[in-house]
């Protein structure tokens, strides 16, 4: 009897455990992920950065026909699918730069959808103004371990 109360009261202490280990796990490579993509934004602006008419990234000044397709006036990508495959045109033909191979599936959502934020937008909006793409961030409504919501990370 003693045996299986034992055996109760272990099991009942593992099953929170391990419902806690997966979100941890999926709050982990949230991180990693949007770290990812905000590596690769700021990778972009620095290349491509730009002041309305005044070309200041490599990249923008060497290619500036793609530099103001891709780009805003702020330097940042106008969508989050020019991070994948940017053509230069200009002087090198054919060649062109990527800073991400894939969009990632939120690991809260199970979705490719992200949340976008533009330059001009205070660091908490929801709704993308669609100029540009300078900042990502999950859609998921749910609260972290720590007690902070997803969407602020």
């Amino acid at each position: 009897m003693v045996a299986l109360v034992i055996i109760f009261v272990l099991s009942a202490m593992a099953l929170p455990l391990s419902k806690n280990l997966t979100k941890r796990s999926k709050e982990s490579e949230l991180k990693q992920k949007l770290a990812l993509f905000r590596n690769a934004i700021d990778d972009f602006h620095r290349d491509w950065n730009r002041d309305g008419d005044v070309l200041i990234g490599e990249l923008c000044k060497k290619s500036k026909l793609s530099c103001k397709e891709v780009t805003s006036p702020d330097g940042f990508p106008k969508t989050l699918e020019n991070l994948l495959n940017v053509a230069l045109s200009g002087e090198v033909e054919h060649e062109s730069k990527k800073y991400l191979r894939q969009i990632w599936t939120d690991p809260m959502t199970g979705k490719a959808e992200w949340g976008l934020r533009c330059y001009t937008d205070p660091p908490d909006a929801l709704n993308w103004c669609g100029d540009d793409v300078y900042d990502v961030y999950t859609t998921s409504d749910e609260t972290a371990l720590d007690g902070s919501k997803y969407r602020d990370w």
